[in-house]
């Protein structure tokens, strides 16, 4: 059996792969660990496989996490890889190595799913070098498994608006494409937020009436995303069981999110646990006053940061030219 799985990553002995990865925005207000979207803000991540005599991890940063990203079987982009390679042909030999070189858009600690991204960035190379062998449900599974955020794994993976849940305890998406015309405003601080620090001030139980309030915004927006009511983010965007409970420790966010709205989004909220804050719109007039009065709010508050206006992206993870 170990000679079986020597034989095929000795096959593999300096293949590279390259895969381009988008950021993503998940819970778009009351949708919380439910939807997400792939945003046309990517990370392009190449791996080398290297032999045995040549083991050990070479990683290379060039942007964001510069620095910073360990070159460890702990970097989220390794576990992706090694995960989708022992799904698919069991366990790794002692002393496989990789080479990696990233190209990094997506910001480290944002609420852009920049762990999603390097997550599933792994997985899809790990089943380029096998020839595909493994399914995008599988795919799915593994990167949920590691990122713990299906809603940004989802859109990572497939790209435009997702759907996610659980179903007998696995993963499922429906994805659907972002319409043409729709951009996002992204105002992304310089301030980190940690998920699982955001996580941690959310309350154990929330009132009724908020979680109805929830779900009747999410079958809304779902609904009017799907048959083109795009006036429908508005709704889908207000959120009552995270963002009240964030803003005590994330004290800009309604100021920004208030100022977005007032400057005509068609919706504005926290961009996951944060600290981006995202708004909508189909209108380039429109885009440029909530880019000014973000960029207001942020100077007035003084909260430095930076303005984007980005597309949505309706292609998810996929393999590009290497080298």
């Amino acid at each position: 059996m170990t000679h079986r799985r020597m034989h095929w990553l000795a096959e593999l002995d300096g293949r590279r792969i390259a895969v381009e990865v988008p950021a993503t925005s998940a819970n778009l207000g009351a949708g919380y660990d439910c939807l997400g979207l792939a945003l046309e803000l990517t990370n392009r991540i190449e791996v080398e496989v290297r032999g045995w005599s040549r083991g050990g991890i070479e990683l290379t940063v060039d942007g964001e996490g510069a620095g910073e990203l360990t070159a460890d079987p702990n970097n989220r982009f390794v576990r992706g890889l090694s995960a989708a390679l022992e799904f698919a042909r069991g366990p790794l030999p002692e002393g496989i190595g990789w080479r990696i070189a990233m190209t990094n858009r997506v910001p480290l600690a944002r609420g852009l799913g920049s762990s999603a991204a390097a997550t599933v960035g792994g997985v899809v190379a790990a089943n380029a070098l096998i020839g595909e062998a493994l399914s995008l449900q599988e795919q799915l599974r593994l990167a949920t498994a590691i990122e713990g955020h299906p809603d940004n794994a989802a859109a990572a993976l497939l790209g435009g608006f997702v759907v996610v849940g659980a179903l007998d305890g696995q993963p499922e998406a429906i994805r659907f494409d972002a319409p043409r015309d729709l951009r996002a405003v992204v105002f992304i601080p310089e301030l980190r937020l940690e998920t699982s620090a955001m996580r941690a001030v959310l309350p154990e139980r929330v009132p009724r009436e908020d979680a109805v309030a929830n779900l009747g915004r999410v079958a809304l927006g779902v609904a009017g995303l799907a048959t083109g009511r795009y006036d429908l983010l508005r709704a889908l965007t207000v959120d009552r069981l995270h963002e009240p409970y964030r803003a005590e420790v994330y004290p800009h966010l309604p100021w920004l999110v208030g100022a977005a709205r007032e400057a005509g989004a068609l919706g504005a909220c926290l961009s996951g646990a944060g600290s981006t804050v995202i708004a909508f719109s189909d209108s380039v007039s429109t885009l440029t006053r909530i880019e000014a009065a973000l960029s207001a709010v942020a100077a007035d508050r003084d909260l430095p940061g930076r303005v984007e206006i980005v597309s949505p992206r309706n292609t998810g993870a996929k393999v590009v030219p290497a080298g």
